[in-house]
């Protein structure tokens, strides 16, 4: 079990597959709570995202499942059932992610299981919610996207085809979202004894992604559109061409505006009417972005950002992702981490990005091979080895 971070103790199920679940029982395994994955007879569909896979096992699922502890129950057989009430009724929280109805259909839905366990945080991550219109619906993060607002304010501007951001944001917030929710009614369990629904979705994410766009469309009824790499509110701050690839420039005050032009050496912008405030900036940014890339092409990129660094404007470089995963402060905020996986042998990983100076969290454990610590968990509940082995005779626990 878990032996690192803030939130050593806590006992949680997952019931969750794909990215937003998992997303949510990562984040709460990685500050320290003991996290049982409970997956069906084949595993998470995740296992099945193949390209690419080390030795056979899926990376995508790899990623998304270390620190936890795996058990594949069969939930057609009224004794799995049984089994994942055992571990429900003395758990902390629950998370799961399927079809609204799902978890009644069991027998093991909220108002059921608090019964037995009334400090219990249930928590349900869906497409739209457990309420409203959409309540039934199951949900992507690609409609998400769409339905958000996310995909209009995402690509180049006007006349191009709708752009989803590259990663799937909606469910990794969604997940993070559903991580919070859980910390803050597990808090509120502590202190009264009383568990709660914590119930997010993946609509709902996109939409909490959108506070500046909604800003501007609240106060002008109109809908802003796409921008490219630009902010909405400031200028110049967005990606510019060097002489051999791009730069990103935070230029997105009066002081730091100033500064680019001193270090580009472009005075005559100063002077320009057209650039003189931040809302002047903002109107006529189409002109002002390619007499920046006059002055920014004469220069590599690393040049640009040594005269940055030292003039103390905000700029960085366009990286890729294995750019990044190779930056010396990726790895000093320990945010490229290494487990030993049984079948997959060293596998990189993503760290934990939420840093605690008195209770740090770790990733120790790699992602569990299909039904990997079934046994073990039902031992620390009670079950004798023999039941243990007529569970997975009669094909209701599934062993890796």
């Amino acid at each position: 079990m878990s032996g690192h971070g803030p939130l050593r103790g806590m006992k949680v199920i997952e019931l969750a597959h794909i990215m937003a679940g998992p997303a949510c029982g990562m984040m709460l395994a990685d500050m320290g709570a003991d996290v049982i994955k409970v997956e069906k007879p084949d595993g998470d569909d995740s296992r099945r995202f193949l390209p690419p896979e080390i030795n056979g096992e899926s990376a995508a699922y790899m990623m998304m499942n270390r620190n936890k502890r795996g058990i594949s129950l069969n939930l057609k057989d009224p004794d799995a059932i049984e089994v994942l009430r055992t571990l429900l009724d003395s758990a902390d929280v629950v998370v799961e992610n399927y079809r609204h109805d799902t978890m009644q259909k069991l027998g093991l839905g909220y108002e059921t299981l608090r019964q037995s366990n009334p400090k219990l945080v249930y928590c349900a991550i869906s497409g739209f919610g457990r309420t409203g219109p959409y309540a039934e619906r199951g949900g992507f993060d690609l409609i998400a996207q769409g339905m958000s607002g996310l995909m209009s304010i995402t690509g180049e501007g006007p006349g191009r085809p709708p752009v989803k951001p590259g990663a799937p944001i909606s469910d990794i917030t969604a997940g993070f979202l559903a991580a919070m929710g859980c910390i803050a009614a597990y808090s509120h369990a502590q202190k009264t004894g009383e568990g709660q629904m914590v119930d997010t979705s993946l609509f709902e994410a996109g939409i909490s992604l959108t506070y500046w766009q909604s800003a501007i469309a609240f106060a002008t009824g109109e809908a802003p559109g796409a921008l490219g790499s630009a902010h909405p509110l400031n200028a110049p701050y967005q990606s510019f061409r060097t002489r051999d690839g791009w730069i990103n420039i935070g230029a997105a005050n009066q002081r730091n505006w100033l500064r680019l032009l001193d270090v580009i050496d472009a005075p005559e912008l100063e002077s320009d009417a057209r650039f003189a405030t931040n809302r002047d900036r903002m109107t006529n940014l189409a002109a002002l972005v390619p007499l920046l890339e006059d002055h920014l092409r004469t220069r590599d990129t690393d040049d640009w950002l040594d005269r940055m660094e030292a003039a103390g404007l905000p700029a960085g470089p366009v990286m890729d992702i294995c750019e990044m995963h190779q930056d010396p402060q990726a790895h000093a905020r320990d945010m490229i981490v290494e487990t030993q996986h049984p079948k997959a042998g060293t596998v990189k990983a993503i760290g934990l990005p939420v840093k605690f100076s008195e209770t740090p969290g770790a990733v120790t454990r790699p992602a569990p091979v299909l039904g990997e610590h079934g046994p073990e968990i039902l031992s620390e509940y009670g079950y004798s080895p023999d039941h243990i082995d007529a569970l997975r005779r009669q094909g209701a626990l599934i062993v890796a």
